[in-house]
């Protein structure tokens, strides 16, 4: 549980059900667990991974206090009062993680009953990559085959419209003229032409526009522009060129444009906030929880790189800093995980040759270096086709491009060329 980040943590009181009594204290949330720890005692007075929760509800005491209640399985009740800042914002946050923990594909609850060894984790790993780049090859195959059916459309446009400017030529020189154009067709044609590169342009700009809209992520989360005193479930969603705020029925509650974001704070993996400055008036700042937040991050690395700023909290000194490991901390933190992964420091004995084999036994077998290897190879061949498809996708998009500009040109010209006969 050491690994398990600390996501949110709240002053409460929890009834102890034996002793008839509450009990002052901090409620903490990690990613797959919630515990409550006395402030008396230090003590964890309960702690329960988060897909054993049966039920989250906010209901009233006998005392007619209001208080979270959380049933476990096996019927076990939990009550938590006294809830800092207040209890719906508590509520909605432990309710949005532990939603993702139900919808997440991977439960650590197998986990916790069968320990898996780190090459079958890496071959885990290794299959959810390969599904998700086997699905990107079907999509980029049915991308391929949209834009192929687009190419023929434009070429059938393309003849159509050659047919029609040998029709517009005949209507426009009829056979009894003798000396050829008729006098004002020099004159409109200028104009035709300046209007149909106009409503090209008008086109390349309304498509470019529509690119820099696209969503390239979007994520659940537990939002708030008043800081943690009003959490409420929404979305993030990042475009191309900004950022949207919304709410759990979808609603904009604020968009900040690519330029416009001064700050993005990262408190933790899964808690950011994004901030605006102004002079003069208060900065706009909207703070977001969310359990999917490290797929944000991601982006936001690439976007936002010289604008993101840790919390001390957050990042760590590396492992391999020296300072860090003369450090008295890295000893006590070291001793700590000792303690914590029930691991004698004095070893009797009798004890030392098992205690050797335990630290000597490999953490990946020749059986699953064996798969790692063959699932690399073909993640290897799917990743070259995709390049493969792309790249020929890429040509395309830049013959439908100047072919779509042409035609948006020609049909403009066209109907200035019909107006001029009617």
């Amino acid at each position: 549980m050491s690994r398990d980040v600390a996501v949110h943590s709240w002053s409460a009181s929890y009834y102890i059900n034996n002793d008839k009594r509450w009990e002052t204290g901090t409620l903490c949330l990690t990613r797959t667990m919630l515990r409550f720890v006395s402030v008396k005692s230090k003590e964890s007075l309960v702690s329960f991974p988060l897909s054993r929760i049966m039920e989250l509800k906010m209901e009233s005491s006998s005392f007619i206090f209001s208080t979270l209640t959380v049933l476990e399985e096996g019927n076990v009740k939990h009550w938590f009062g006294s809830l800092k800042p207040n209890r719906v914002v508590v509520y909605n946050v432990i309710e949005h993680f532990w939603r993702e923990r139900l919808l997440s594909p991977s439960s650590e609850a197998c986990g916790a009953e069968s320990q898996v060894s780190k090459g079958r984790e890496l071959i885990n790993l290794m299959a959810g990559a390969q599904k998700r780049l086997e699905n990107t090859g079907t999509v980029l195959g049915q991308q391929g085959e949209q834009f192929d059916n687009m190419m023929q459309g434009l070429e059938k446009i393309d003849s159509d419209l050659g047919i029609a400017n040998k029709l517009l030529t005949e209507l426009e020189t009829p056979s009894w003229w003798p000396f050829g154009k008729l006098p004002w067709r020099a004159q409109q044609e200028a104009k035709a032409e300046d209007a149909a590169r106009a409503a090209a342009t008008a086109s390349a700009a309304l498509s470019k526009g529509s690119g820099r809209n696209r969503v390239i992520t979007s994520i659940p989360a537990v939002v708030s522009k008043s800081g943690d005193s009003d959490l409420k479930p929404g979305c993030l969603l990042v475009h191309v060129s900004s950022l949207e705020v919304h709410d759990k029925n979808f609603q904009l509650l604020h968009r900040f444009e690519r330029n416009e974001v001064d700050e993005i704070k990262v408190h933790s993996p899964y808690e950011i906030t994004v901030r605006q400055r102004f002079i003069g008036k208060p900065d706009i700042c909207w703070r977001l929880l969310s359990a999917k937040m490290p797929e944000a991050l991601s982006v936001f690395e690439m976007q936002y790189k010289k604008k993101m700023e840790y919390m001390c909290e957050y990042r760590t000194t590396p492992a391999s800093s020296p300072c860090h490991l003369e450090s008295p901390d890295f000893y006590k933190g070291l001793q700590q995980r000792c303690q914590e992964s029930e691991l004698p420091l004095e070893v009797p004995a009798g004890e030392l040759s098992q205690l050797q084999e335990l630290v000597l036994q490999p953490s990946v077998s020749q059986t699953e270096a064996q798969e790692l290897r063959q699932m690399l190879l073909q993640l290897k061949n799917l990743a070259l086709e995709a390049e493969t498809e792309l790249e020929r996708q890429d040509e395309v998009l830049d013959v439908l491009t100047s072919s779509t500009d042409r035609t948006t040109m020609q049909i403009g010209k066209h109907t200035c060329r019909m107006k001029r006969l009617l």
